[in-house]
């Protein structure tokens, strides 16, 4: 099981070619792929046209997605923020600190084109 973050879908479905959309063809036949909640919305609001977004709610509404945000994983999120800020790290947006700590907590490996990410890999998210 795979989780893909937004910056590969959004490349994906602009239909830009790099490494790390050829990887999520790769992985659409042959791993499970699968979304978090936070991801979806933040794919979904990005189209601009109807038709496109529809396209895109029936087909990302076929991969499993979990929930992403609880209590634990908000504590949890603060502390990892606060630990690598403390290395000298900052993740831009909360909504990475969620995802990558969900991707620890769980230890689901993560694709990305993302480099708020890379310090989380010192707390153990697992990259593809």
């Amino acid at each position: 099981m795979i989780l893909v973050d937004t910056s590969v879908w959004i490349n994906y479905f602009n239909g830009q070619k790099n490494k790390h959309t050829d990887k999520l063809d790769d992985l659409l036949s042959s791993e499970p792929v699968v979304i978090g909640d936070i991801i979806l919305a933040e794919i979904l609001q990005g189209f601009r046209k109807d038709t496109d977004y529809h396209k895109a709610k029936e087909y990302l509404d076929s991969l499993v997605c979990f929930s992403m945000s609880n209590k634990n994983i908000a504590i949890k999120s603060a502390e990892n923020f606060r630990y690598l800020r403390k290395k000298g790290f900052t993740v831009r947006k909360t909504t990475d600190m969620f995802i990558g700590t969900f991707c620890i907590e769980h230890n689901i490996p993560l694709l990305h084109n993302n480099k708020d990410f890379l310090p989380l890999q010192e707390l153990g998210l697992l990259v593809v």
